[in-house]
């Protein structure tokens, strides 16, 4: 494969200047994570008196030591339950992500008690939905780690009552499709919630800690007259020698740790992955810290997107297709530590040669089951006259259709602008890409607030001009609020807030994710889950 050259100038005023932009939206999506973490934190008295650990702790002893976690949705609900970011925080009461326990790859979903005792954040029933759906995609364990005080009833809404109840679905699908739903209870897990404890596989309760009920002492005495404890009502001990509905009852966090790593050794879960001999591959000969500067704060501006692949690419090495044909559009064969892949990016709007030319490609990666990235960089689809008599509404939807019916996994990441139908051709988060990750610079919308604006202003002054008077103050107002409210809009501070992407990385992490996530898919491809009828019932 052809090596691309480095045109990138570090030393340049256009990169620093990138590179600084860079740098202060990277520091600000940590700023917002880390005040997830310290905001559970400061929980630790209160969890130390009952004799528990922090849920980050659970976390950490649950995975293999000095292994990666994929986090996903850090960001999700920011802004949603305090619309002032500085007090905003985020993670939707749920921390989830895909990890390593006792060498196998699981998805773990480990309510964040600290917050609020567990009690469901804005867009935490949507996250969760998510990592279920990732989950099943790619054939991983479900591990789940629950204290929750449910849903807050002071922020009631019918609509997530309605669409919860797909979280209690999915975990009854991911059971049938021989997906092993393992879970510890560490507190309390009541109501609706309780069946997020009852329709699992495995089933760990702690000793005096555990808390599994329908309807919880006050409730139970408002509906029926009847006192009893929470102890009683749905303790550990009751549950794993009376109901049946726990499996194994531990003696305190760490002790219930130590039995969910144990169960996930038991399934001897990796017997169909074959041991592959490691790939031997050559990193990137450019530094990925020259990712930084690559991408303008501007998304009108032109970026030369080989120069992104160039550091991200085994050698910096890019078989390119159809170079000299629709050459904005730009497609080719890379690989990453080994693994094939197919690249779609772009160098400007996508016109018809380039929607024809990637159609083309994603049919070729599919016939040789290539997974695809889409490195999206696009301002859409070419408009105007000539490309409308050329057929482009046609030849960008045989782009969709392609990207919608690709038979290989397909990951998304959000590098620049992603805007109008050239979301959707470059596989868009509603197009359900595997993964989806955004850079923290991407911008994704209908179009830019300026054009936006000014297509609305032209319309209302056609509107006033057949009424026989312009008010210039009134169309300037117009302008302003469309611009503010697109814009407004766009970033991923808004975007990943409501879990439009699976998360927002460094860009200097590019390829380390990419890594990661084809190394799922690969095993995803290869195991065979025993499937059954139903999913395992409680005795």
């Amino acid at each position: 494969m052809a090596t691309i050259e480095s045109t990138v100038s570090p030393a340049s005023e256009a990169f620093k200047a990138n590179r600084e932009g860079m740098l202060a939206l990277i520091e600000r999506v940590r700023g917002y994570e880390q005040r997830s973490v310290a905001t559970s934190a400061r929980s630790r008295e209160r969890f130390e008196k009952r004799g528990q650990l922090l849920p980050r702790e659970r976390l950490s002893l649950l995975l293999d030591p000095g292994t990666p976690f994929l986090e996903i949705s850090a960001l999700a609900g920011l802004g949603l339950d305090n619309p002032d970011l500085e007090q905003s925080v985020p993670g939707g009461g749920v921390i989830a992500g895909i990890g390593w326990v006792c060498g196998v790859r699981v998805m773990v979903n480990a309510s964040d008690s600290g917050i609020d005792a567990g009690a469901l954040q804005p867009m935490g029933i949507p996250k969760q939905l998510r990592i279920q759906e990732l989950a099943l995609e790619n054939k991983l364990p479900y591990v789940q780690l629950v204290e929750s005080a449910g849903a807050n009833l002071m922020t009631y809404k019918v609509e997530e009552f309605i669409t919860g109840g797909t979280l209690f679905r999915n975990l009854a699908r991911m059971s049938a499709a021989g997906l092993p739903v393992i879970t510890v209870t560490h507190g309390s897990s009541t109501a609706g919630g309780a069946y997020q404890t009852g329709l699992s596989d495995y089933i760990v309760m702690v000793r005096g800690r555990s808390r599994a009920f329908l309807a919880g002492p006050p409730l139970l005495k408002a509906a029926t007259g009847e006192i009893a404890t929470e102890e009683e009502l749905g303790g550990a001990v009751m549950h794993t020698s009376i109901s049946g509905l726990g499996d194994y009852l531990a003696e305190d966090d760490r002790d219930a740790i130590r039995i969910a790593r144990d169960i996930l050794r038991a399934i001897d879960w990796n017997r169909d992955i074959p041991q592959e001999p490691p790939r031997r591959f050559k990193p990137p000969r450019y530094d990925a810290e020259e990712l930084l500067g690559i991408m303008p704060m501007d998304p009108k501006r032109p970026v030369d997107m080989k120069q992104v692949i160039a550091r991200i690419a085994d050698d910096s090495d890019f078989l390119e297709f159809g170079e000299n044909y629709g050459s904005a559009t730009v497609v080719g064969h890379i690989r990453i530590e080994g693994l094939p892949l197919g690249v779609i990016t772009n160098n400007g709007p996508i016109d018809s040669p380039g929607a024809n030319k990637a159609t083309h490609f994603i049919q070729a990666c599919c016939q040789a089951k290539t997974p695809i990235l889409y490195l999206n960089n696009t301002t859409g689809y070419m408009v105007g006259k000539e490309h409308e008599e050329g057929g482009m509404i046609k030849h960008g939807a045989k782009m969709i259709q392609a990207v919608t019916n690709a038979t290989v996994p397909q990951i998304t990441i959000y590098c620049g602008a992603s805007f109008g139908a050239g979301n959707y051709g470059m596989c868009g988060r509603g197009f359900h890409p595997r993964f989806c990750f955004s850079w923290p610079n991407a911008k994704t919308a209908v179009m830019g607030g300026e054009q936006a604006a000014q297509t609305m202003v032209m319309v209302t002054e056609a509107a006033m001009k057949r009424k026989g008077e312009v008010d210039r103050a009134k169309l300037d107002e117009l302008k302003r609020r469309i611009i503010d409210r697109f814009d407004s809009q766009m970033s991923v501070f808004t975007t990943s807030a409501r879990v439009l992407d699976d998360g927002v990385i460094d860009p200097r992490d590019t390829r380390a994710v990419l890594s990661t996530v084809l190394s799922i898919c690969r095993d995803a491809e290869l195991r065979e889950p025993q499937r059954m009828q139903f999913s395992v019932a409680r005795p």
